[in-house]
């Protein structure tokens, strides 16, 4: 039998270990499918029920497993489908390989159907590696260099072939000239700052007595470095949100995620602090830095072309966290005086209290914040979440408690809406022993979770443990934005945009074979996740929540707060009742020490 173009391609990614593909069919890959059937499905092909969905779950795939997450789509609509999940993944920063087909050769530059200028479209979101490939010879470089950057820059690559090229026999490239023979397979290497940097490093972090902590994404794998670093310096750490499952939530100088989404003891520590060390992340919201020139500030990041942003970093070490902070603490003076992490540590027992208390405010019908809080003490040692956008990223951040082998993420830097329930579908076929949680918004839900309920149904039989659980915060309100009309625009809710039908979700998921619950009162919440958590398949627990519960920034004044109470007592005629009754009481305790005016 002779060997296809599209036959290499799959026995190509077999060698780079790749096991999944998510993916769409259509016929631009025909070519690629029937080479799929000849290699008895090996990579696994996953079908999504959109290319969207499928590019989002390549990415949750590649953030749950640390491999390289693979998506396939074909030509014209199916590969420009895959441009959000792609983005998101190049802003995370995470490595994701795009496999899509084109039309035929022959019909370049003819106008034809599903004809797409790809090399074009393709340009910025794989700026690193996009080609396409139109002679067989050219095929084993092209992939291996699309594998091979997307693994060592942490991006996103393309590989484009047409329709007619899957199907030519394939030909190896010659010993000739301009001919590019090529291997597969990554090299582990590991990056370190240079003695003289560290040193820099050691004395601007040396010369505080008030040391914050930054870290993100890049800091998962130093772990037990960072705490050693924090303990030496006396520091408190704060988490970005790709960072929070890098550090145990229940560490009592750890205080929590930082930013709009946040909590205050991480705003506080921020604004007081002289000193701030900044380990792999690339947090945007310089707002909620220190203020410039009053800490000295370090970062570490293995990616060179990320440092010396967002703040005016004295010294700027470029290498993996874990080995450059072993590197870094003998160089790390002891710090004997502990009243700045007592008062770091106070702080975060404190909210801890408030987030209990915010957690138990009555609410029409049920509190988001209760039914997240309720989760944190539930959770599986071994449990995989995914959040999506919206206010459910804000229960998330600041209500669970990760620790140990837990992990999670969100749509961190491109924050799109519908990446809970596919980055789920991702975790699942990375870890199918282990169980995956979702967080999801309605309006995410119905925007495209719904449908990949579908995915979750063809699969999961195949899963050593069955439990996916899809929550739903059923206000039937996008909420996220409601609020940022709130206390952004001072406007009410503008009904025609901002509300959505109240959907079956429960009764969805239980006519496709999976398990689903619907949750009307508080006294229900806590159940329902154990009921979930004991199943033995997926579930979707629809918890009608309370739309009138703000994600209140945590540097919010409590002027602030009363002007979007102000914007909701004056709108949403309809729900003004609900939304009056108890409002000061469900948003004035988010603020320690009672609401007083002028915490800032």
């Amino acid at each position: 039998m002779v060997t296809k173009v599209s036959d290499h391609l799959l026995q190509r990614l077999r060698e780079w270990d790749v096991t999944h593909v998510f993916a769409y069919p259509g016929d631009g890959i025909n070519g690629l499918l029937a080479a799929w059937g000849r290699a008895d499905d090996n990579p696994r092909f996953v079908q999504a029920r959109h290319e969207e969905m499928a590019a989002f779950e390549a990415v949750g795939y590649a953030k749950f497993s640390g491999k390289v997450g693979v998506c396939v789509a074909t030509s014209g609509p199916g590969a420009i489908h895959l441009l959000n999940g792609l983005y998101d993944a190049k802003l995370d920063h995470v490595p994701v390989v795009a496999i899509v087909g084109q039309t035929n050769r022959s019909a370049l530059g003819g106008s034809y159907q599903q004809e797409v200028d790809l090399l074009s479209l393709y340009k910025d979101v794989a700026s690193d590696f996009c080609e396409m490939v139109t002679v067989p010879e050219q095929l084993p470089n092209v992939l291996d260099r699309a594998l091979r950057t997307a693994m060592a820059r942490r991006t996103v690559t393309a590989v484009i072939i047409p329709a007619d090229v899957q199907d030519l026999p394939y030909a190896p490239p010659e010993h000739a000239f301009k001919m590019v023979p090529s291997s597969p397979g990554m090299p582990h290497y590991t990056t370190v700052p240079d003695d003289d940097d560290l040193r820099r490093a050691a004395d601007v972090l040396n010369s505080g007595g008030k040391t914050a902590i930054l870290i993100g994404q890049g800091a998962r794998g130093a772990r037990a470095e960072v705490k050693a670093v924090a303990d030496r310096l006396g520091a408190g750490v704060a988490k970005a949100l790709l960072g929070k499952d890098a550090l145990d939530d229940d560490l009592p100088y750890v205080t929590g995620a930082i930013g709009l989404l946040g909590t205050r003891p991480s705003y506080e520590m921020m604004r007081e602090c002289d000193s701030l060390l900044v380990i792999g992340s690339s947090f945007p919201y310089s707002q909620f830095l220190p203020k410039f020139g009053k800490a000295r500030a370090v970062q570490i990041d293995i990616d060179p072309h990320m440092v010396g942003m967002r703040y005016p970093f004295e010294v700027n070490l470029v290498g993996d966290a874990g080995a450059t902070l072993r590197r870094l603490l003998p160089l790390l003076e002891q710090m004997e005086d502990p009243a700045w992490r007592v008062k770091i540590e106070a702080n975060v027992a404190r909210w801890w209290e408030v987030m209990e208390r915010r957690a138990a405010v009555e609410a029409d019908p049920v509190n988001p914040e209760y039914v997240v809080h309720a989760l944190s003490g539930l959770l599986p040692d071994d449990v995989i979440l995914s959040a999506d956008s919206g206010s459910a990223a804000n229960w998330y951040a600041r209500h669970l408690k990760l620790r140990g082998a837990m992990r999670g993420s969100l749509s961190g830097t491109l924050a799109s809406m519908g990446a809970g329930v596919p980055y789920a579908i991702g975790a699942k076929f990375a870890h199918g022993d282990r169980p995956a949680i979702a967080l999801v918004g309605d309006g995410a839900m119905q925007m495209n979770g719904m449908a990949e309920l579908i995915t979750v149904a063809k699969y999961w039989q195949e899963w050593a443990d069955p439990r996916l659980i899809v929550a739903v915060l059923n206000n039937r309100d996008l909420n996220q934005v409601t609020w940022e009309m709130r206390g952004l625009e001072g406007a009410p809710q503008f009904l025609p945009s901002q509300s959505i039908p109240d959907v079956a979700y429960a009764d969805f998921a239980r006519s496709l074979g999976l398990t689903g619950i619907r949750v009307e009162k508080p006294d229900e919440v806590t159940g329902a996740w154990e009921s979930a958590l004991a199943a033995d398949r997926p579930c979707v627990l629809d918890f009608v929540t309370d739309p009138a519960v703000p994600p209140i920034p945590p540097h919010s004044t409590l002027e602030q707060i009363e002007a979007a109470a102000s914007s909701v007592l004056k709108g949403d005629s309809d729900r003004a009742a609900v939304l009056r009754q108890g409002f000061k009481a469900k948003i004035q305790d988010l603020l320690p020490g009672g609401g007083h005016s002028g915490q800032s």
